[in-house]
């Protein structure tokens, strides 16, 4: 059991991507592993999928056991082939080779991401009974105190007008990290609010489900 304060995070912007490289295959395993001819990347290296399967589609890894023409998209399970259809995971990945971090945040909140259920009754009852469906869309807010002259305000305003998909690390203090995927939305209008910090908004609508790491 355990528990601990957000105090001391940092959150960082990929403002820089690699070449796709071609994932010409991906096992059904734990981790699943993907064949890629000299992708010339690292242990360690994050990495946005794209993938025919949709369950890694748009979402951002780690790489690890990294050989030539392969390497271990860490902690992803597709060892099921009724889930993950055999031959079916190929696309591409691509290495984030610059993050920068957004500065002076003052919140960050997370919506979405609840179960959805489809409720039904036969005739002869006389009460509902519910299935668990898909959950709903995801998205995170992120206030910022105002300061236009920050990197990571100019990376979110570049980012916001392009309405271009990026990805996001949340690193918490105790060395583990969430790894994010979405659409960019930036207001750069301030609030206003007698005796209140002025703030800016970014919005991301998530494109993937989010990734941990422990460490």
């Amino acid at each position: 059991m355990a528990a601990q304060l957000p105090d001391g995070a940092t959150v960082l912007l990929a403002t820089t991507y690699g070449s796709a490289k071609t994932v010409s295959a991906v096992t059904n395993a734990s981790p699943a592993v993907a064949t890629s001819t000299a992708h010339g990347m690292s242990n360690g290296a994050l990495v946005l999928v794209a993938s025919g399967w949709s369950r890694l589609n748009a979402r951002v890894l780690r790489l690890a056991s990294v050989a030539t023409n392969s390497a271990s998209f860490e902690g992803f399970d597709s060892s099921s082939t009724s889930v993950f259809t055999p031959g079916g995971g190929i696309g591409t990945m691509t290495e984030i080779t610059a993050l920068t971090q957004i500065s002076q945040i003052m919140g960050f909140e997370t919506f979405g991401g609840d179960q959805q259920f489809v409720n039904y009754s036969f005739l002869e009852q006389d009460f509902e009974t519910q299935l668990p469906t898909i959950t709903s869309a995801q998205s995170i807010k992120i206030s910022i105190a105002d300061d236009p002259s920050l990197a990571g305000y100019i990376a979110l305003k570049a980012a916001g007008e392009a309405r271009a998909t990026r990805a996001l690390k949340l690193l918490l203090k105790d060395g583990s990290f969430v790894l994010y995927n979405g659409v960019v939305s930036f207001n750069e209008t301030p609030t206003v609010t007698k005796g209140a910090i002025m703030t800016v908004s970014a919005t991301f609508s998530l494109t993937g489900r989010p990734v941990r790491y422990a460490s």
